[in-house]
């Protein structure tokens, strides 16, 4: 992941066994998908004209944006009331974002958030977001069992302080989460396990995961219910990419993915209602035309 995007409990095994064994039916089709563009996918673009940018995205017919710029109270260099304006004068809706969570938000001396954490919560309910989402957790967290312990617990912590302003908190997957292991469990499952699923939704981020764990179809039968967000994603493999998984993402369709089928088995057992397309790659291809031919893929399958 790129380092500037860095710059962004207890749910038993046994409670999630019993997830598991839940009718499929009870997390289908009846909720409303609803598909967006995470921001980051055109993020050269908003650094440089953010509402020209958002006013192209919205002309081509997307409605719902994920934010990937929140710094100092402002999005996008936008005060929240400004953003908020911004958003609505374009008819734009943006239920959810990310910003990076770390253990610097939390207090020990207060046992309380500090007031940056708190401030994100406070604009992220302003702008109408469902969701507040930390899209990363820190290498020195991910190996030591009593930081990621506590590092659970902040999520739930985060949950309840959402829930009071009607959100969740919201976790989001690289591919760190299923090559690590925790006393045995891959670091993937540790999370789902034991973070409360009233508090903690997942954003379960199909690119980022493929080349790690190459069935996403598979994890969200694993954990029925839990996937309330899906970044969608096809991948091909890059001869360029030497790190990470060897794949980068493209347009929707052009890739390895078997994309229809997981956003089929999303909308039958994930839970799955926010649909945020994410392209981070483009081969040459600009970045808004990238998303463009991506909105209309959707849409072509019934999305």
């Amino acid at each position: 992941m790129n380092s500037s995007r860095r710059n962004f409990l207890i749910n038993s095994a046994v409670a999630v066994s019993a997830a598991a064994l839940m009718p499929e039916n009870l997390f289908a089709a009846a909720k409303i998908q609803r598909v967006g563009l995470q921001l980051y996918s055109v993020r050269d673009a908003m650094k440089i004209d953010p509402a020209g940018t958002l006013k192209k995205l919205a002309d081509m017919g997307y409605i719902y944006v994920e934010h990937a710029n929140y710094i100092n109270r402002k999005f996008y260099g936008y005060t929240p009331a400004e953003f908020k304006k911004l958003l609505n004068d374009l008819g734009l809706v943006m239920p959810s974002g990310h910003t990076v969570m770390t253990a610097q938000h939390w207090d020990t001396a207060t046992n309380d958030f500090t007031d940056a954490w708190k401030y994100t919560v406070e604009d992220a309910a302003f702008m109408g977001q469902k969701y507040v989402i930390s899209p990363w957790l820190d290498e020195k967290v991910r190996t030591d069992k009593d930081a990621l312990k506590r590092a659970m617990e902040q999520f739930n912590k985060s949950g309840e302080l959402c829930k009071k302003s009607g959100m969740k908190f919201g976790y989001h997957n690289h591919d760190f989460e299923f090559t690590t292991m925790v006393d045995g469990i891959r670091l993937f499952d540790y999370i789902l396990q034991n973070t409360d699923p009233t508090l903690v939704a997942q954003q379960l981020d199909i690119g980022n995961m493929y080349g790690r764990e190459n069935s996403a179809i598979s994890l969200i039968k694993k954990y029925p219910g839990r996937f309330e967000l899906l970044h969608v994603k096809d991948e091909i493999k890059s001869a360029g990419k030497t790190e990470g998984t060897g794949y980068e993402s493209t347009i929707l369709g052009k890739g390895v993915l078997p994309v229809k089928d997981v956003l089929k088995e999303a909308k039958k057992t994930g839970g799955t209602v926010h649909l945020i397309i994410e392209q981070e790659s483009y081969q040459g291809i600009d970045p808004l035309d990238c998303v463009k031919i991506d909105l209309q893929t959707m849409k072509k399958w019934g999305y």
